[in-house]
């Protein structure tokens, strides 16, 4: 036999879809309607066109203007883009908002996008006799790299109400002296711990065992973990480029940790590729951290109109989730998620169906600009009335 056993073992993480039938309006991969910031357009060209030889040399392995820029952006906005929650409600400070702490370059690991990130996160504190305690509905590349890595996983299922059962995690992780990983907010369903119930699971966890909290989804309303820093040594974040800062193309992703971790998670990397950015990516990256207004303003648009379509949703008879991403979480009661799916995309628009047991009745629908999410208003009001 030519391949592996770890090989046939695999179960590969399936992305939302991208047909090349016709064109379809997107809002299946939690990708930013918006594009890139002019300055990050024009950072791009002027390196190409000015710079066209450093195409033929290798990056900076370090990306150190990078971390700098993410630095200063992480510290300029507070940690989040965007402070508006669902229907209007603001996010008041919370007492750990107003305790000084500041994100140094060194605090900061970047990476291929966060699901490379996340990778070398795994590989760095988990292993075989090391498992980990995640939510049963989160984001499922969670239980790939479990599989990829030969890792035990826990997986706690939500309460009634699809919030996370943080007493439970809690509770697994002490009982078999494992790590927690979850996405906050969570996804698929959108919903968030506020950064004070974080820090009463950190309070009540191992600080010998790593606690990954990823942020992926955090600027578009819900509280930053990142001056939880300040508190617990073991706290990793995992953030990326793709959602707030339009950015799924560059492939950008980091961690905010002590430099103790940051340090490790780069000891694997570097054992794997020791230029893990491109140039480009670098530059591209830098300009987005130094446009934080602009970031500001598209992630305040698209939870203005996630907003707008959860009340649409609810009007037409959906089950929703209130949440604090680019995304909704609901299920109508006369029509199943995948029926659902399939006359969406007959008439042009995709959103995301999971066949999973427990969320099937789901679809999770990507927030687009006002006009394409007017024409998915269109596509469900004629797909729930046949």
């Amino acid at each position: 036999m030519i391949i592996s056993n770890r090989v046939k073992n695999l179960h590969p993480y399936v992305p939302g879809e991208q047909p090349k039938d016709r064109v379809y309006i997107k809002l299946n991969a939690n990708e930013n309607p918006y594009a890139p910031s002019p300055k990050v357009q024009k950072a791009v060209m002027d390196f190409v066109n000015n710079n066209p030889e450093k195409l033929g040399l290798y990056p900076d392995p370090d990306s150190l203007e990078l971390h700098a820029a993410l630095a200063e952006m992480l510290n300029k906005s507070g940690g989040v883009l965007c402070r508006a929650k669902v229907c209007g409600e603001n996010v008041e400070p919370s007492e750990q908002d107003k305790i000084p702490f500041t994100v140094t370059p060194d605090m900061i690991y970047t990476g291929n996008g966060s699901d490379e990130v996340l990778s070398f996160v795994f590989y760095a504190f988990f292993d075989s006799s090391k498992h980990f305690v995640m939510p049963e509905f989160t984001y499922s590349f969670y239980p790939v790299y479990a599989g990829f890595y030969n890792i035990p996983m826990d997986q706690v299922p939500l309460k009634d109400d699809w919030t996370l059962d943080t007493d439970e995690m809690l509770k697994r992780a002490a009982k078999n002296e494992g790590g927690i990983i979850f996405a906050n907010p969570n996804a698929p369903t959108g919903l968030g711990l506020t950064r004070n119930q974080v820090r009463e699971m950190l309070k009540k966890a191992s600080s010998d065992e790593i606690f990954i909290v990823d942020e992926a989804y955090v600027d578009f309303g819900g509280e930053s973990c990142i001056p939880l820093l300040a508190e617990f040594k073991n706290l990793v974040i995992v953030r990326t480029f793709s959602k707030s800062l339009c950015g799924a193309g560059q492939r950008l992703g980091y961690i905010v940790a002590n430099p103790e971790l940051v340090n490790i998670v780069t000891t694997v990397k570097n054992s794997v590729n020791h230029f893990p950015i491109d140039a480009v990516a670098q530059v591209s990256g830098t300009a987005a951290c130094r446009d934080v207004p602009y970031y500001v303003e598209t992630s305040r648009k698209v939870a203005d109109e996630r907003d707008k379509f959860y009340n649409f949703l609810q009007e037409k008879g959906f089950y929703v989730l209130k949440s604090e991403t680019n995304f909704l979480f609901a299920k109508h009661p006369k029509i199943s998620g995948d029926e659902l799916y399939k006359k969406i995309k007959e008439q042009g628009l995709l959103i995301r169906h999971f066949a999973t047991k427990g969320i099937e009745d789901f679809v999770r629908i990507t927030i687009g600009t006002a006009e394409q999410m007017d024409e998915l208003r269109k596509a469900i009001e004629k797909a729930v009335s046949c």
